[in-house]
C-alpha cells in the first residue's frame, strides 16, 4: 500500500483519497462495530469515533507522518514497499519488525488505548489533558523500532527502559550514564542509541505522569491556585508579593528581561490519572480488589480490613462499599532535611498516600505509595499545612461525590472509581499539625480530650502525664492508694472517646488566619491568630481541620494514629537513661525529687536541705551499669536484624554515647532489655520492666484478637500503675502516657505494621536520595519520583532479563548464601583430601558441578 500521500499537503487530491483509503481499511480490519480510533492530534490515539468524524478530523489536522505503519488499525504485516521515509526507516524489511508484546502492552497502558477501545465512550473527562497524540505514537515508533538491522529482541524502547533500571539499580549517575551512553553510540553508530542520557530521559517521560507547580506565600498565608487567586500578584492576608524580588532590588516588571521567579513553589502529583492507571494494567487491577476478594477472615486483626474502623465505615457508606474496586486511602506525613547531615536547617514535608485495598505483600511497600504534594522548606508548615492539602482535598471530594472514568483491564469494562481517605499517619507533632489539637500543653493528649487533669511540675517546669489508676476497675485497691502515688485518691471513670461530630461541636467557635500575619509582639515573635484565647492562654483547638470537608471524615472512627514507632523510641529512651543516671537525660534528678516532696508522697526519696538526695531503687550501681551495658555490647544478632547497638555502647564512661535508631530502639525494647536488666537490677523493677516490653511485643504481633487485646490493656494499666510507683513524674512524659491508648487504637485500625512510620520513614531516605541539586531540592525530589514511578510501572509490565528492583534479594539473604556456599566448598574440599581412594569419578564430577551451583543446590545436597 502506498503511504507517501501522508507527506502531502491537506488540501491536495493524493492527501484526500489517501485518507478515505486509509478509512477504508480501518473500518475492514476494526473490532468496534462501525467505530476507528481516531489518531489526530486532538483525539491522539484514545476516542473512537465514527468515519465520518474520523475523516473531518484527519483533512482539518495533519495526518500524523510518523504512523506509517498501522499497527493500530488492523496492518499485521507490512505490504508493499512505501514511498515513505520514515516507514523505510522504522521498519525496513519484514523480518526486522519488532513484535514485543510486553513494551507494546506497555504504551497501550500508559495511554489508555484499550480504555478507549473497549469502552466506545468518545468523552475523555480530563485524560486528554494528560497525554498528547505526539507522544503517544512517537513511543510506538520507538516500541517497534528495532535496536539495530537485525535485531529480534531489543527494540530502541525497550533497551532505553532497562538500560535506565540498571541506573537506578546500581546508583549511578547521570553524568556517569552521559558517558556510558556516549561511548556506545561511537562504538555501535549503525544502532538507535541516545548520544547522551538527555535524549534517553526525554523517552522515557513520556511513559509517566505529570505533576503541577503551585505558587505559594512565603508566609504559608494561601495558594495562588484557583479560579479566584491563580491571577493575583500579592497575598490578600499578608499582601506580600508571590515573586521573589530581583538582584537589584524591587519587583520585575513585565516588561524587564528578567524572569519572574516565584517566592514558594509546591509540587502537587494529581491523584486521579495515578488511581486510573492502576486499574489500566491486568498485573496491578487484581491487586486492587485482593481486600475483597480474598475471602480468609477468622475474626483476627490481620489486615485494616478486618479493624473495626474498616467494618464500621462499610455499614454507613453502603453504595461505596458495593464496588471492590473503590479505593482506601492512608495519609501519611513527615519533615526530612534532604540535605543529609548538613547543619543548614531545612524542612521538606512531603505528603504520601498509601492505597490499603493491594495484598499486604505489597500495601506498605514504597513501590505502591503514591507521593501526592512536597511542600517547600526551609520552615516546617506547622498548623499551616492545611493550605497545602487543598488541591488533594478538591481531588479528594470529587472522587468522593462524582467519581472518574476508569477502565478495569482484568475485567475489560468502564467503572466509577471512588476513593475515601481513613486515617492519617504521623508523629506526634504531625498529628497535632494535621488535627489541630495543640500537643504542647497539659491536655496533649487527643484522646483524652479535655477529660484530663493537667499538672505543671514547679520544680521541673514541664507537664506530668500521670493519673493511670483512673483505667482501672472501680474496685481495684490501688484507687485509694495516695502514699504511693500523687497523693490523692482516683475515683474518675476512664475517658470516653469522642465521635467526629463531638469533635466538630467544640470546633464551633474556633476561628484561625493561616500563615504569619505582619503584627509583632513586643517579643518580637509573631502572634498567630487561633493560638491564644481572650485571657492569653495557649487554645487548645488550633484549627478546624481541613479533613472535616470530606463528608464521611466526622463519621470515622479512627482518624489520627499514635504513631507506635516513636513512641516506642522515646519510651525506651526515657527507661535507658534514666537506669544509667545519664546526667543530661535522666528523668531522675534534684527537681524531680523536689516535686516529689511538693506532692508529699514517697518520702524515702525527698532531697534534703544540702540538695543531696538517696539513690532510687531503679538506679544501677556502677558494676549494674557495667553489666548492663558489656550485655549490650556482646550481643550479636542475624545481619539486618538490627545496626550496630554497640557502637553507641561506651562501658568505661558507663554511658550509652551517640543516638540510638527507632528501630534499634524497637529491637532493645521487644528483645534485648529484658536480658540485660535481670543482672542489673532488682526482681521487683525487673519484672515491671519486662512487663512493658511484653506489651510492645504482644502489640507488634502480625495476628491480633480482640480478646487478646482487652487481655493486653488491663495488663498495660497495672504495668503503669506500677511505674507510677518506682519512677518520679517528671519521667511520665506524654508518650508514657500513650501507652495507654495503643491497644484500644490496635482494635479500632487493625496491625500497627499497617499505621506507624517506619516504612514511611524509609521512604523518605529514599526521596532524600534523589536531591543531586541542593539549590533546589523540591525539584530534584519531584523529577526522581517521576522516573521512580516510570520505572515501576515498566517493570509492572514486562519481565527484565536483569534484577529485579521490585523483587530484590535482601542483603542479609545474600550475605547468608556467601557464607553457606563459603562453608560448605570448605567441607567439601576437606572430604576430597580425606576419602579420596573411596570416591567414583562420577560422583566427584556431581559434587562439583553442585558446588558451584546455586546456594539452594548446595544446600540439598548436603542434606
Amino acid at each position: 500500500m502506498d503511504k507517501s500521500w501522508i507527506a502531502q499537503p491537506r488540501n491536495t487530491v493524493e492527501y484526500q483519497q489517501g485518507v478515505q483509503g486509509f478509512i477504508d481499511f480501518a473500518v475492514t480490519h476494526s473490532s468496534a462495530e462501525g467505530l476507528i480510533l481516531c489518531h489526530c492530534s486532538r483525539c491522539g490515539f484514545r476516542k473512537w469515533q465514527p468515519k465520518e468524524i474520523v475523516n473531518d478530523h484527519l483533512l482539518c489536522s495533519k495526518f500524523p507522518e510518523g504512523y506509517t505503519f498501522w499497527v493500530f488499525h488492523g496492518e499485521s504485516r507490512i505490504g508493499e514497499s512505501s514511498n515513505s521515509s520514515d516507514a523505510n526507516v522504522s521498519h525496513g524489511v519484514e523480518d526486522n519488525v519488532i513484535h514485543e508484546d510486553p513494551i507494546r502492552n506497555m504504551v497501550n497502558d500508559a495511554f489508555g488505548v484499550d480504555w478507549q477501545q473497549n469502552s466506545g465512550d468518545t468523552t475523555n473527562d480530563g485524560h486528554e489533558e494528560n497525554y498528547g497524540g505526539k507522544e503517544f505514537y512517537e513511543l510506538v515508533k520507538d516500541g517497534e523500532q528495532p535496536l539495530y538491522e537485525g535485531s529480534k529482541k531489543y527494540s530502541k524502547l525497550s533497551f532505553i527502559v532497562k538500560l535506565y533500571h540498571i541506573k537506578c539499580l546500581c546508583k549511578i549517575s547521570d553524568k556517569a550514564m552521559s558517558l556510558i551512553l556516549e561511548l556506545i553510540h561511537d562504538a555501535f553508530d549503525h544502532a538507535k542509541i541516545p548520544s547522551s542520557f538527555y535524549e534517553a530521559k526525554k523517552t522515557i517521560t513520556k511513559l509517566g505522569l505529570d505533576y503541577q507547580k503551585i505558587h505559594a506565600c512565603p508566609r504559608n498565608c494561601m495558594l495562588f491556585w484557583g479560579e479566584e487567586n491563580v491571577d493575583m500578584q500579592f497575598c490578600k492576608v499578608c499582601t506580600l508579593s508571590r515573586w521573589k524580588p530581583c538582584a537589584k532590588g524591587g519587583e520585575p516588571q513585565h516588561g524587564n528581561s528578567t524572569r519572574k521567579v516565584a517566592a514558594k513553589v509546591v509540587r502537587y502529583f494529581p491523584l486521579k490519572p495515578r488511581l486510573q492507571r492502576l486499574f489500566l494494567s491486568t498485573k496491578t487491577a487484581e491487586d486492587m480488589k485482593w481486600h475483597a476478594t480474598n475471602g480468609h477472615n477468622d475474626g483476627s486483626l490481620r489486615y485494616p480490613r478486618d479493624s473495626e474502623a474498616w467494618k464500621h465505615f462499610n455499614s454507613l457508606h453502603t453504595t461505596f462499599v458495593a464496588d471492590p474496586r473503590n479505593v482506601r486511602l492512608g495519609l501519611a506525613t513527615d519533615g526530612f532535611n534532604p540535605f543529609g547531615h548538613m547543619s543548614s536547617s531545612y524542612s521538606v514535608w512531603p505528603v504520601i498516600l498509601i492505597p490499603y485495598n493491594t495484598p499486604p505483600w505489597l500495601c506498605m511497600k514504597s513501590t505502591s505509595f503514591i507521593l501526592s504534594t512536597i511542600i517547600p522548606g526551609k520552615k516546617m508548615p506547622g498548623n499551616d499545612i492545611d493550605v497545602y492539602l487543598q488541591p488533594l482535598m478538591k481531588e479528594l471530594l470529587e472522587l468522593w461525590n462524582e467519581g472518574v472514568d476508569a477502565y478495569d483491564a482484568s475485567t475489560r469494562d468502564m467503572f466509577k472509581l471512588r476513593a475515601a481517605l481513613m486515617w492519617t499517619i504521623s508523629d506526634f507533632p504531625g498529628l497535632g499539625n494535621l488535627s489541630g489539637w495543640n500537643t504542647h500543653t497539659g491536655l496533649a493528649c487527643p484522646v483524652c480530650n479535655f477529660d484530663f487533669e493537667p499538672t505543671r511540675l514547679y520544680h521541673s517546669k514541664k507537664w506530668c502525664f500521670m493519673g493511670h489508676r483512673r483505667f482501672l476497675q472501680q474496685r481495684h485497691r490501688f484507687r485509694l492508694n495516695k502514699v504511693r502515688f500523687n497523693g490523692k485518691q482516683e475515683l474518675r471513670n476512664p475517658p470516653r472517646i469522642l465521635s467526629g461530630c463531638e469533635i466538630l461541636e467544640q470546633l464551633q467557635h474556633v476561628n484561625v488566619t493561616f500563615g504569619r500575619p505582619p503584627e509583632v509582639s513586643r517579643r518580637g515573635k509573631r502572634n498567630r491568630v487561633g493560638d491564644r484565647d481572650a485571657q492569653g492562654n495557649a487554645q487548645q483547638w488550633k484549627k478546624k481541620s481541613i479533613f472535616f470537608d470530606l463528608p464521611y471524615w466526622r463519621h470515622n472512627l479512627l482518624r489520627h494514629n499514635l504513631d507506635m514507632m516513636h513512641i516506642e523510641k522515646n519510651v525506651c529512651d526515657n527507661i535507658i537513661y534514666t537506669l544509667l543516671n545519664d546526667s543530661s537525660k535522666s528523668k531522675d534528678h534534684l527537681s524531680a525529687r523536689r516535686d516529689l516532696q511538693r506532692m508529699g508522697c514517697r518520702t524515702d526519696l525527698w532531697p534534703n536541705d544540702n540538695g543531696k538526695y538517696p539513690l532510687a531503687v531503679y538506679t544501677m550501681t556502677n558494676q549494674g551499669k557495667k553489666a548492663f551495658l558489656k550485655t549490650l555490647r556482646n550481643i550479636s544478632v542475624p545481619d539486618g536484624y538490627a545496626s550496630n547497638i554497640s557502637r553507641c555502647i561506651d562501658v568505661d564512661s558507663m554511658r550509652v554515647s551517640g543516638m540510638l535508631k527507632s528501630h534499634d530502639c524497637h529491637i532493645l525494647m521487644e528483645q534485648l532489655l529484658p536480658l540485660a536488666t535481670r543482672i542489673s537490677l532488682p526482681d521487683n523493677v525487673c519484672s515491671i520492666l519486662i512487663e512493658l516490653c511484653s506489651f510492645f511485643k504482644q502489640l507488634c504481633g502480625k495476628v491480633l484478637s480482640v480478646p487478646e487485646l482487652d487481655n493486653i490493656q488491663r495488663q498495660v494499666v497495672l504495668t503503669l500503675c506500677h511505674i507510677e510507683m518506682l519512677f518520679p513524674p517528671s519521667f511520665f512524659t506524654v508518650m508514657i502516657h500513650l501507652i495507654v491508648h495503643l491497644a484500644d487504637e490496635a482494635k479500632l485500625g487493625g496491625s500497627v505494621h499497617y499505621r506507624w512510620m517506619y516504612p514511611i520513614e524509609r521512604y523518605l531516605g529514599q526521596l532524600k536520595s534523589y536531591v543531586h541539586n541542593k539549590a533546589q531540592p523540591e525539584g530534584s525530589i519531584a523529577e526522581g519520583y517521576l522516573m521512580q514511578e516510570i520505572l515501576t510501572f515498566c517493570l509492572r509490565e514486562f519481565r527484565t532479563d536483569v534484577k529485579r528492583q521490585l523483587r530484590r534479594t535482601t542483603r542479609s539473604q545474600a550475605e547468608i548464601d556467601k557464607r553457606v556456599h563459603r562453608e560448605f566448598v570448605d567441607w567439601f574440599s576437606k572430604r576430597i583430601i580425606v576419602d579420596i581412594n573411596n570416591i567414583e569419578e562420577s560422583d566427584v564430577a556431581i559434587m562439583l558441578s553442585l558446588a558451584k551451583g546455586p546456594f539452594y543446590e548446595a544446600r540439598r545436597f548436603n542434606a
